[in-house]
């Protein structure tokens, strides 16, 4: 094939010999195969992977909702579990109504145990989330075993009730003098409103 035969295959392409024709036909099929895959299908494989991360993506995020949606019955069982234990502790919390009369409860227990009562000083009241709670200032006085069967009492009440800091020291003979704080505790409605 020499420059002759290229430039008569343009000018005449029938004039050409067949194998030559064959071969600029092969050519420029190829040719336009190859455009057409790099213009066109190149671009597709791009897509192709991004479409592949993106449905990687989605099923790692479709497995975690997945599991979370497979624990659902279990957290809202936990959940009801949670609400039942709650309303069994603010049922254990007093009214504004009862908590002179659990006043009156620990201090009959002091006097029960043969304790001397030198300071019983209810508190101000301090309001928190849902709950206040209302101090007592105590000092008594007793042996050991009076101490140890009132602080038993305290904690065996049907209400909430807690000892903090509690301090003791000798008083006399075979006495000990009690420091401690009484808490108690009261439910505040939803608003905050006494009970």
């Amino acid at each position: 094939m020499d420059m002759q035969d290229l430039n008569s295959l343009v000018d005449d392409p029938g004039s050409v010999p067949l194998p030559i024709r064959m071969g600029a036909i092969i050519a420029i099929f190829a040719l336009v195969l190859f455009l057409g895959f790099k213009l066109m299908i190149v671009d597709q494989f791009d897509e192709l992977e991004e479409v592949e991360n993106k449905e990687v993506s989605l099923k790692q995020t479709f497995e975690k909702k997945q599991e979370k949606a497979s624990q659902l019955p279990a957290y809202e069982k936990q959940l009801e579990e949670m609400r039942f234990s709650f309303g069994t502790l603010v049922r254990q919390l007093p009214s504004e109504t009862e908590i002179p009369g659990l006043i009156l409860d620990i201090s009959e227990k002091g006097i029960f145990h043969g304790l001397d009562i030198d300071l019983f000083q209810p508190g101000a009241e301090t309001r928190k989330e849902f709950y206040a709670e209302k101090p007592i200032t105590l000092k008594a006085r007793g042996n050991y075993a009076q101490l140890a069967a009132f602080v038993s009492d305290i904690s065996g009440l049907s209400r909430i009730v807690t000892i903090d800091n509690i301090s003791l020291s000798p008083s006399g003979e075979k006495k000990l003098a009690m420091t401690a704080t009484i808490k108690t505790y009261r439910y505040l409605s939803e608003g905050g409103d006494e009970s």
